[in-house]
């Protein structure tokens, strides 16, 4: 035995076709015509803002983007997602906190890194690493420093 579900009921689509014996060759939803009615203002805004005026040639490309547009946001809207879900879902989305990707550091910094100009001779000591400087303070060679971003000027 087959057990019908209540599907049949949720795929008719609140549609106008037009008016009697005069019906358009497309069908559309209600919320399709809202939604279209609304983008293709936003196109226009969008191309008056641009620069581009108005032309019958701007006004088609203008219908034709609002189309697409109204294609592409319809087909991600039923029933079961309505409208005001996916706009939803689409804010929040835009508005979420995101982690942090930009770092400040990284491991390794040469802040502390001395330049000298002679490069060191073997057999030459140098006085930090026998401990010696330790409690004097700290002595500048000749030489180039080279400028850190950490350096207080």
């Amino acid at each position: 035995m087959r057990i019908r579900t209540d599907d049949d009921v949720y795929r008719v689509d609140a549609v106008w076709l037009g008016p009697p014996r005069a019906t358009f060759p497309w069908r559309a939803r209600y919320v399709a015509w809202g939604v279209g009615t609304v983008m293709f203002l936003v196109v226009l805004g969008v191309e008056r803002q641009l620069g581009i005026g108005f032309s019958f040639f701007s006004t088609g490309w203008g219908l034709l983007i609002t189309i697409a547009l109204t294609r592409l946001i319809g087909s991600r809207i039923s029933h079961e997602r309505p409208l005001t879900a996916v706009a939803l879902m689409w804010l929040r989305e835009l508005t979420a906190p995101r982690k942090q990707t930009a770092v400040r550091g990284g491991a390794a910094s040469a802040a502390r890194i001395r330049v000298e100009r002679d490069r060191p001779r073997p057999g030459q000591r140098s006085d930090r690493r026998w401990g010696r400087d330790q409690g004097r303070g700290r002595k500048e060679r000749t030489g180039v420093r080279a400028p850190t971003s950490c350096q207080q000027q």
